[in-house]
């Protein structure tokens, strides 16, 4: 099974996605964990993508879209996808079909987390927060204004995915401010009924 989850900075995405892979045993392709691991690798490509990441805006299609080949290419057949981050607007879900299907695979599912925006920049504050008195560092991109940003991209450029996915009859929209569990379970809820 691939699925999508598909919704702005901050609305449980990568949550979700960790509790499908403990429980269903797929795979998260998280282009942002990619990214974040390629920055931190200190090439050519890692020091491109901490720039664009630093200042709030979205790296190429070509950088995403080579790191989700890579990872199609290291897995299995039978290895079911989380796609999270990607694709984000209409040119990358059409790259990512083309990919899906020269790889043999389908996409059985997208999942809209619905929240709005006072609920995300809380939470994105407050993860930044959170990171720094447990000890450890915030994200850099875990600040107001680059939520300004990202979620400006977001509207602009995924957004219309929402209609993209609608009109080929795999989205499904869910709650993403209701409680962690009672989310996965609306989640399980889809992938149940696939």
């Amino acid at each position: 099974m691939n699925i999508i989850l598909l919704g702005p900075p901050g609305a449980g995405k990568g949550t979700q996605a960790a509790m499908l892979v403990e429980e269903r045993n797929m795979v998260q392709l998280s282009t942002g964990d990619m990214l974040r691991a390629a920055r931190t690798s200190g090439t050519d490509m890692g020091k491109m993508v901490a720039g664009v990441m630093d200042r709030g805006e979205l790296v190429t299609d070509e950088i995403v879209i080579g790191l989700i080949q890579e990872q199609l290419d290291t897995h299995g057949p039978d290895t079911g996808f989380i796609f999270d981050g990607f694709p984000r607007t209409l040119a990358q879900a059409d790259a990512l079909g083309s990919l899906l299907s020269a790889a043999g695979r389908s996409l059985d599912a997208v999942i809209e987390l619905r929240v709005n925006d006072d609920v995300l920049v809380n939470r994105i504050v407050n993860r930044a927060k959170e990171a720094v008195a447990a000890g450890g560092v915030a994200r850099a991109d875990d600040n107001e204004e680059s939520l300004k940003t990202r979620l400006m991209a977001y509207y602009k450029d995924t957004s219309p995915l929402i209609g993209y996915y609608y009109a080929i009859k795999k989205l499904q929209s869910i709650d993403g401010l209701a409680e962690i569990d009672d989310v996965k379970f609306s989640v399980n809820d889809v992938l149940n009924n696939i």
